[in-house]
């Protein structure tokens, strides 16, 4: 997978697509930031199941 993305990151950088790019990095970050607060919130959810059940 990470080949996949670093093929395409690439390639927009060899054809001079700078905007595209641009654009390409901030989805990605995007959805970095979508899985990290997923994951807290799957914690939270998990701590407090946890703090009922004692």
């Amino acid at each position: 997978m990470i080949s996949f993305f670093r093929k395409i990151r690439q390639k927009l950088l060899t054809q001079n697509r700078v905007t595209r790019y641009l654009i390409y990095a901030f989805g990605e970050i995007f959805l970095v930031v979508i899985g990290i607060l997923i994951a807290l919130q799957v914690n939270n959810w998990k701590e407090k199941r946890k703090n009922l059940k004692s």
